[in-house]
């Protein structure tokens, strides 16, 4: 089994096995760039700063635009949910009341 990289951490200044950090978001549909994706250069973390800088990554409140973005995409999809659910409801409906015509004819 491969050893992780022992490597000086970027944060603490320690030698530890470091992971290179990569912010964990969805991506910018307005084209603000956070304070994550703006670095030149992703640091070299040990777990405990890692799990300080994810930490401080998820607190952190984005940017109104996209907040307010993410809010039109997810009300959309769900007013497309809906829609679907009684586009088929109607189908359904007006599959039953053709049946129904279909054997009212059939019937002598």
């Amino acid at each position: 089994m491969d050893q992780p990289l022992e490597a000086r951490c970027d944060h603490c200044k320690q030698t530890r096995p470091v992971f290179l950090y990569q912010p964990d978001h969805d991506f910018h549909l307005t084209g603000i760039t956070c304070e994550w994706c703006a670095r030149d250069k992703q640091p070299l973390l040990c777990t405990r700063c890692f799990s300080a800088e994810t930490l401080r990554e998820e607190n952190t409140p984005g940017h109104p635009d996209d907040e307010a973005m993410a809010a039109f995409f997810v009300q959309a999809a769900q007013n497309n949910g809906r829609i679907l659910a009684r586009q088929e409801a109607d189908k359904t409906t007006c599959d039953g009341i053709a049946a129904a015509t279909e054997q009212a004819r059939d019937t002598p």
